[in-house]
């Protein structure tokens, strides 16, 4: 009897010991908002600053891991609606209806704007006329053709840029001839380079920082200058246009987080919306919410430099 409770004791203290020891480890793989592993889903269009983004913070928090997973914008506001992702980036906020059925599931999203984008209208290199009106596009959209458009290539049916240009043109449906669509935003540059007479509608993101692999690519097309419904002028979907406000294809970008908790979608939300993370996007080509201010040290008498 001795010798069966000598072993219930022991096999107690070895379980305890191992629970300990789990607990412990749990402890210290618990997530904080600099700490842990997360996916963020991304939209499509916006791939290239969100990369930029992690990577140094991932090289600043070294004990933070996270991963992307592109999806078009329906597929990824529907993932964000049934709690399929926590954390998602995209060109839009959450619409009135969307809020209302996060208020239904007891979820307050926190919605942070950290940068400016544009949509961008790309054409072979051979064309030599850089310059298109929106109404143009619009008209194109609305099924009326236009011997200027052989085409339109869109990145996805469901991306953002679809639904952009769909909601400009105010149709619910795009034209069923003249509208072409693939994958990714490097499929519609590539197809675009290759086929003359085709408009490309593509993220500006793709075409400021492009891939290694897509660098020459990027250079056989034209990116359009483009002039807006109520304007005699065309900009560029260059940084200081849409700075300006001048540029008609500008939008916002947003990072949702719907974690419930105080985690690693606050910590990188901060992080993008604050002085590095601002940084990043005015290197990237795209516009900052806050213009990142700049150090001056003023010197009370000239140093001469050694000769």
């Amino acid at each position: 009897m001795f010798k069966y409770s000598k072993v219930f004791g022991l096999v107690t203290f070895v379980l305890l010991f191992i629970m300990c020891n789990q607990k412990s480890q749990n402890d210290s793989e618990k997530e904080t908002i600099l700490k842990g592993s997360l996916e963020i889903t991304v939209d499509e269009t916006v791939k290239p600053i969100v990369e930029d983004q992690i990577a140094v913070f991932e090289g600043t928090y070294y004990d933070a891991k996270i991963s992307i997973k592109p999806k078009s914008e329906a597929e990824l506001i529907n993932d964000l609606l049934n709690q399929k992702t926590k954390v998602v980036i995209t060109t839009r906020d959450l619409t009135q209806e969307e809020k209302d059925k996060f208020v239904k599931l007891k979820i307050n999203p926190r919605v942070t704007p950290f940068a400016t984008d544009a949509i961008a209208f790309i054409s072979n290199k051979s064309n030599n006329d850089t310059l298109i009106a929106l109404k143009t596009v619009i008209d194109f959209m609305k099924g009326i053709p236009n011997s200027k458009i052989k085409g339109l290539v869109f990145d996805n049916p469901n991306s953002s840029t679809v639904r952009y240009m769909k909601n400009l043109a105010k149709v619910n449906d795009i034209p069923a001839h003249g509208v072409f669509s693939f994958k990714t935003n490097d499929e519609v540059i590539k197809f675009v380079s290759e086929n003359d007479g085709m408009i490309g509608v593509v993220g500006v993101n793709w075409l400021s920082q492009p891939s290694a692999k897509m660098q020459n690519v990027v250079h056989s097309i034209n990116v359009l200058s483009v002039k807006g419904l109520n304007s005699d002028k065309y900009y560029s979907p260059t940084q200081n246009d849409i700075a300006e406000l001048k540029y008609p294809l500008a939008r916002d970008l947003f990072i949702i987080n719907c974690q419930g908790y105080t985690g690693l979608g606050m910590g990188f939300a901060s992080f993008i919306s604050g002085d590095i993370g601002q940084r990043i996007v005015l290197k990237s080509g795209l516009m900052p919410v806050r213009t990142p201010g700049r150090k001056l040290h003023i010197r009370n008498e000239i140093i001469k430099d050694k000769e």
